[in-house]
């Protein structure tokens, strides 16, 4: 009697690698298309990436964004870094290699969003360029929007909500950016938004200036 031949090490180990890829059939070109989402939502979908140091404003500028555009019937959606890290990214922590895993992650999440006709809006620090580049090359450089806020350290740290430089300055917090891990401006960012100098109204305004000629059909 013929018996099955049973996979066994190489073969084994290829059937259930998690990065093989020899049996993923993408289905994108059956799919609707971008074009049509936007359509049907009547706008241009965008990605708006804030990058800046922890407590430069990044989140609250996001959702007073957010609100403004909803109050033109624009429809959104903001990725924050809290949010993200207690959900799909909670099993990650802030070494070098899990930094960029997260921003990896939500940049092919903000992808998803992007294709499907909804402005996104993201809030991290996302700490140097190399990464950033990485994020809009995921999403797609055209439709990549980087917004620095540059409120200066001295500023974040007297704000300092979560008391996060505090027990950094303690050593009880490592890696922590701007304290003990270097943060990289934006060589060419879209706009910059400093929140020392720059009320919430002013900010939102200058990115209504920028994003509503993007995102309007």
């Amino acid at each position: 009697m013929k018996q099955n031949k049973e996979p066994k090490g190489e073969e084994l180990s290829t059937l259930h690698s998690p990065l093989s890829t020899n049996h993923i059939y993408p289905i994108f070109d059956r799919m609707l298309a971008r074009e049509d989402k936007e359509q049907l939502l009547k706008q241009h979908s965008v990605m708006i990436w804030f990058t800046g140091l922890s407590g430069s404003g990044k989140s609250t500028i996001a959702i007073a964004l957010e609100r403004e555009l909803h109050k033109r019937g624009l429809l959104c959606r903001i990725l924050d870094g809290d949010n993200i890290r207690s959900g799909i990214n909670n099993n990650l922590g802030f070494s070098e290699a899990d930094r960029v895993e997260n921003i990896r992650r939500i940049a092919e999440v903000s992808k998803l969003f992007i294709d499907s006709g909804i402005i996104t809006i993201a809030a991290f620090i996302s700490p140097n360029n190399d990464i950033r580049e990485m994020a809009a090359n995921i999403i797609g450089q055209d439709d990549f929007l980087e917004i620095y806020v540059s409120t200066p350290l001295a500023e974040c740290e007297k704000r300092d909500v979560k008391g996060l430089y505090a027990k950094a300055r303690k050593g009880e917090i490592k890696n922590f950016t701007g304290i003990s891990a270097p943060f990289e401006a934006p060589l060419h960012p879209a706009l910059e938004l400093d929140t020392s100098k720059l009320s919430l109204e002013e900010s939102v305004n200058r990115l209504l200036e920028l994003i509503l000629p993007k995102v309007k059909r």
